[in-house]
C-alpha cells in the first residue's frame, strides 16, 4: 500500500449503522474519479512558450490523464468534462486538421486554441466511450459524470473566445446526452425527487435510489456558479426535466449535489452534508501542487472526508514529479464504504468487482 493509505484504509473500513436495516443506498459509498479527465498534455513547444511568461501557470497545467477506458478500468468513477458549445460546428477548428471539430455539436476541450488537446474533441464521443464500458461492465457503482459549462474569452492570450452558454445551449446539452445514453442509464433529478415537493426534501428523507437499482447507471453534475446555476434551473421549482443535478447550497429547493473542492477548509461541511444525505465532490490535489511536493494531507482528508467521490491528477503516479503519489482505493478497490454514513452491512469486497 503506497504511503499514507494506511489513514484512508482505517477509515474506510468503518462499517457501523446509520440507517438500520435499510438497504445500500448509492450516496453510502465513496469512490475516486479524474479531474478534466479527457485531458492530454500540452504539446512540447506550448509548454515551453507558457513557462517562459508564467512558471505557475505552466505548473498548473503540466497533467494529462490515460484514455477514458483505461481510467474506467483503473476504477474511476468519476469524470469530469468540459464543455463547449458549437452548434453549427467550426467555432474551434482552426490550427486543427481533425475533421471532428467540423461537425456539429459539444466540444470537450480545456483552453480552446491553448490548451486543447483531448482524448475525445465531440461530446458524443466521449459519451459513448463511457456508455459502451458500462454497458460491458453493468455492475459498476454509478459513474458521476462532472460538467463544466465553458464560456471563456481566450482570444485576448492566443486562444479561441467560447461561445457564450444560454437556456438553448443548455437545452441543447441536456438533448445531446439523451441522444446517447438512454433513459435506463441516467439517474437524473426526478428519478431522486419522486413524490416528494422538492429535490432537497427527497433527498433529506433518504431517496437516492439503492446501490443495486443504481448499478450500471451514470448520474450528471453541473459544476458552475450560481448564474449558470439559475439559467439551467429556469423557473423549475427543483429540476424538473432536466438531465444535470447542479452545485448549490444545501438550502436551495434544488439541492441534492454539492462541489466542495477543499477537504481540508471544507471538511466539516462536506461531513455535514454527507450524513444529512446530499452528495458531495472534493479533490485530492489541485495545480500539481501536491504531487510535486509528494504531499498527502489533502488526499488523506478528502478521503476521510465523507465525499462520494474523490477526484485527482493522480489514478497513476507521474513519475516526473513523484513516483509515489497516487490517490487510490485501499487495495485498488472502485468504490468503499463511506466513512461518515458508515452504512449498516456493508462490505467494501462486495461493493463492486475488483478494478484492474
Amino acid at each position: 500500500m503506497p504511503h499514507s493509505l494506511a489513514l484512508a484504509a482505517c477509515c474506510l473500513g468503518l462499517a457501523s449503522a446509520v440507517h438500520a436495516g435499510a438497504p445500500l443506498r448509492m450516496n453510502d459509498i465513496v469512490a475516486v474519479g479524474t479531474h478534466n479527465s479527457y485531458k492530454q498534455a500540452m504539446p512540447a513547444e506550448t509548454m515551453a512558450r507558457l513557462r517562459m511568461a508564467d512558471p505557475a501557470a505552466a505548473d498548473a497545467l503540466d497533467y494529462a490523464h490515460r484514455p477514458l477506458v483505461e481510467q474506467l478500468d483503473r476504477g474511476a468513477r468519476q469524470l469530469e468534462l468540459d464543455v463547449n458549445f458549437d452548434p453549427h460546428g467550426g467555432h474551434y477548428a482552426a490550427g486543427s486538421d481533425d475533421p471532428a471539430f467540423g461537425l456539429p455539436g459539444f466540444k470537450v476541450l480545456h483552453i480552446p486554441g491553448i490548451d486543447d488537446a483531448t482524448h475525445c474533441v465531440r461530446l458524443v464521443a466521449c459519451l459513448e466511450t463511457i456508455r459502451d464500458w458500462s454497458d460491458a461492465n453493468p455492475g459498476h457503482v454509478p459513474i458521476l459524470l462532472m460538467f463544466n459549462a465553458k464560456d471563456e474569452r481566450n482570444a485576448a492570450r492566443g486562444g479561441i473566445d467560447a461561445l457564450p452558454f444560454t437556456e438553448a445551449a443548455f437545452d441543447a446539452l441536456d438533448a445531446e446526452i439523451r441522444s446517447v445514453l438512454p433513459p435506463e442509464k441516467l439517474i437524473v433529478p426526478d428519478d431522486v425527487q419522486g413524490d416528494f415537493p422538492t429535490l432537497r426534501e427527497a433527498v433529506l428523507a433518504g431517496n437516492w435510489p439503492s446501490l443495486e437499482a443504481a448499478r450500471g447507471r451514470v448520474l450528471f453534475a453541473l459544476d458552475e456558479g450560481p448564474a449558470k446555476v439559475a439559467l439551467y434551473r429556469g423557473a423549475r421549482r427543483s429540476l424538473e426535466g432536466r438531465v444535470f443535478f447542479v452545485n448549490t447550497d444545501e438550502d436551495s429547493p434544488a439541492a441534492a449535489y454539492l462541489t466542495l473542492n477543499d477537504p481540508v477548509a471544507d471538511g466539516e461541511r462536506i461531513a455535514r452534508a454527507v450524513r444529512a444525505g446530499f452528495l458531495v465532490r472534493t479533490r485530492a490535489d489541485a495545480e500539481t501542487r501536491e504531487a510535486r511536493q509528494d504531499d498527502t494531507r489533502r488526499r488523506d482528508a478528502a478521503l476521510a472526508s465523507g465525499a462520494q467521490y474523490v477526484s485527482t491528477d493522480y489514478l497513476w503516479p507521474e513519475p516526473r514529479l513523484s513516483p509515489r503519489y497516487e490517490v487510490r482505493l485501499p487495495g485498488g478497490a472502485p468504490a468503499a464504504c463511506n466513512p461518515v454514513r458508515r452504512p449498516a452491512g456493508c462490505d467494501a469486497a462486495g461493493l463492486e468487482p475488483q478494478a484492474r
